[in-house]
């Protein structure tokens, strides 16, 4: 049994993530600005705290073994604040819920600077590239990014899915997608047994 803090617990992937470890039965500690706003489910315990603030946050990431930070990259907790809390706070591993717009479509070409990615979408694809960079640069902690595919929205959960490194995975028909609770099984299987110590790693039908 791991104790893990999921950082961004209200939001649809981070409420996912916390049902798949939850059945694993790891204990679970969700923490959001406002955990109101979180379904409440049996065995995971809701903490308050500005995510964003590095004391605030390092106090509440104290005892647990590994932190899942599924917030935004635009607005939410950045790299450097991560880090820093989960170094003030023992935590020695962190997953990380990716994007998509930092995998490659062909050698040194990321999706993002594709004429097809959506303008609406870039500075968030943009940001997360760049907590990508930052966690690259660290070599203290036990990080991972595990960055889902182009489409990633509720679904069904199959566990049936490929992982790739750092290109999109598409299907036969050209699609890239994964379902959140798809994703989930892929980050709890990596929680459980790592396999991609300090690198980012994709998920996909």
């Amino acid at each position: 049994m791991t104790h893990v803090a999921i950082l961004g617990i209200t939001g649809r992937a981070g409420s996912r993530i916390a049902t798949e470890l939850l059945r694993r039965r790891h204990t679970v500690t969700g923490i959001a600005r406002n955990v109101a706003a979180a379904a409440a489910q049996p065995g995971l315990t809701l903490k308050a705290g500005d995510v964003t603030d590095a004391e605030t946050l390092a106090a509440l990431l104290k005892g647990h073994d590994v932190v899942v930070s599924s917030t935004r990259f635009v607005g939410g907790t950045d790299a450097a604040t991560l880090i820093a809390a989960a170094r003030q706070a023992g935590v020695k591993r962190v997953i990380v819920v990716g994007g998509a717009g930092s995998l490659e479509v062909a050698p040194g070409v990321a999706l993002v600077d594709t004429p097809e990615f959506p303008e609406i979408y870039k500075a968030e694809a943009i940001g997360g590239s760049a907590f990508l960079q930052t966690l690259r640069a660290e070599t203290e902690l036990d990080w991972t990014f595990l960055s889902p595919s182009a489409l990633f929205e509720p679904g069904e959960r199959t566990g049936r899915f490929r992982l790739g490194g750092d290109r999109l995975l598409v299907d036969a028909s050209g699609n890239s997608h994964i379902s959140m609770e798809d994703y989930a099984i892929a980050l709890a299987d990596e929680l459980e047994t790592p396999k991609h110590s300090r690198a980012r790693f994709t998920v996909g039908y």
